[in-house]
């Protein structure tokens, strides 16, 4: 006999698993079903932060590696804070550039 669970989630949660569901074909219940009978089996539950990088940072790293490997757009090397803080303030007055 089968049962019903109501749970309680934002809708852009809902939404999204619904989406990935599908793309599997299955239904979002066959994922929750399968879940919740893993966490009967083992007792135990999981989960995974990985963290995803957005499109936006990708480029932006990209982009960094690009200029570190073609050694455009770096900073020199600094023998102390000050002279770091100097050069990133526009003096050309301290610093490896005196």
């Amino acid at each position: 006999m089968k049962t019903v669970i109501n749970i309680k989630t934002d809708k852009e949660t809902k939404k999204k698993a619904q989406e990935l569901a599908e793309e599997l074909g299955v239904p979002l219940s066959t994922v929750i079903n399968v879940y919740l009978r893993q966490f009967i089996r083992t007792r135990e539950f999981s989960f995974s932060l990985a963290y995803s990088m957005s499109p936006e940072l990708e480029k932006i790293i990209a982009e960094a590696e690009k200029d570190i490997a073609e050694e455009k757009n770096l900073s020199p090397t600094f023998k102390n804070a000050k002279e770091a803080i100097s050069w990133l303030n526009g003096s050309k007055n301290e610093g490896p550039f005196s």
